[in-house]
């Protein structure tokens, strides 16, 4: 069986960069307040003229440039999506137009945070079965359009951007995608969930989350999976190079880590600069760090987002 290899990366964000100060401009909140209880200090937001398969477009030509591809090459697209441009094209399609994939078949797949694994699970499968050869993974979002500006809970914790890799099928096993484990229970929906909500203005998102019961679901379930994942391969979290975890909340990010006993200093955080970005978090994540790591070292990728869906994933780079 054929192993799916990462050759390409690259990630986008919005030029518009907002800070915690901005939220204490007309909110009861403070930079502060924010950074001590997420560790996030920017974000960023799409502009009015800025959807999400752009943003996905423009990470999809930096992975290309980065793997020496043309787009013509590709011939599988999945974008991991909460906010398509609209309910239907998938956005997967628009993004095919864009960077002219006239080879590929395109699709779109959400699952919220977790939607890149989901994506990245697909695409895996279908070049390890010969469905494709090539195979271009995205996950973008413009989550500030799912956000009610008003609410402090919520509206400090997302931002909007892109990441996208690049996968070939190839015959040597000691590089590529490793496993991927997913699970979901809708039961918890209650917790974390996106309310549709009619204005005069047209339709609009509401983002409703239980943010300790949240961050107790969390750490539970990506240690259970990030464990599960690695006992089915006989190793260990001290086996691990790097850990790619989600970028939800920091106070998330080192619970993990300390229940894995996994130093720091191997652990990715980009969530300071780009907040929650939801599908895009571990693609973007991956994409800003890859220059630090070396061949054969072992990657831990976990995720959990609303539904709830979550799962982990293993690769050697």
């Amino acid at each position: 069986m054929k192993t799916s290899r990462i050759v390409g990366w690259g990630h986008f964000l919005p030029e518009n960069r907002i800070p915690n100060d901005y939220f204490s401009t007309y909110l009861d909140t403070s930079d502060d307040w924010i950074t001590s209880r997420t560790g996030i200090k920017h974000r960023h937001f799409a502009s009015p003229h800025e959807f999400t398969s752009d943003l996905a477009a423009k990470a999809a030509q930096n992975a290309l440039v980065k793997a020496g591809m043309d787009a013509q090459q590709i011939d599988l697209i999945i974008v991991a999506t909460t906010t398509p441009d609209t309910p239907f094209p998938a956005a997967a399609t628009q993004v095919q137009a864009k960077i002219d994939a006239k080879n590929a078949y395109a699709y779109d797949v959400n699952g919220v945070c977790s939607g890149f694994l989901v994506a990245l699970d697909a695409a895996d499968a279908a070049l390890k079965i010969g469905r494709a050869r090539t195979a271009l993974v995205i996950g973008s979002e413009t989550f500030s359009r799912l956000l009610d500006m008003q609410d402090r809970s919520t509206c400090v914790l997302f931002g909007d951007g892109a990441g996208a890799i690049i996968l070939q099928a190839e015959e040597d096993s000691s590089q590529g995608i490793c496993d991927i484990i997913l699970h979901s229970d809708g039961h918890l929906r209650p917790i974390l969930y996106a309310e549709r909500c009619l204005t005069d203005s047209g339709q609009t998102g509401k983002t409703c989350m239980v943010g300790p019961e949240v961050f107790r679901h969390a750490v539970k379930k990506l240690e259970a999976v990030s464990l599960e994942i690695l006992g089915k391969h006989r190793l260990s979290p001290k086996d691990l190079q790097w850990v790619i975890p989600h970028q939800a909340n920091l106070r998330i990010i080192e619970g993990l880590a300390k229940k894995l006993k996994v130093d720091n200093t191997r652990v990715i955080r980009t969530i300071t600069e780009h907040a929650n970005t939801s599908a895009a978090s571990i693609p973007l994540a991956l994409s800003k760090s890859a220059h630090r790591f070396h061949k054969g070292d072992r990657i831990l990728l976990n995720a959990i987002g609303g539904g709830m869906i979550w799962g982990a994933g293993l690769l050697r780079w």
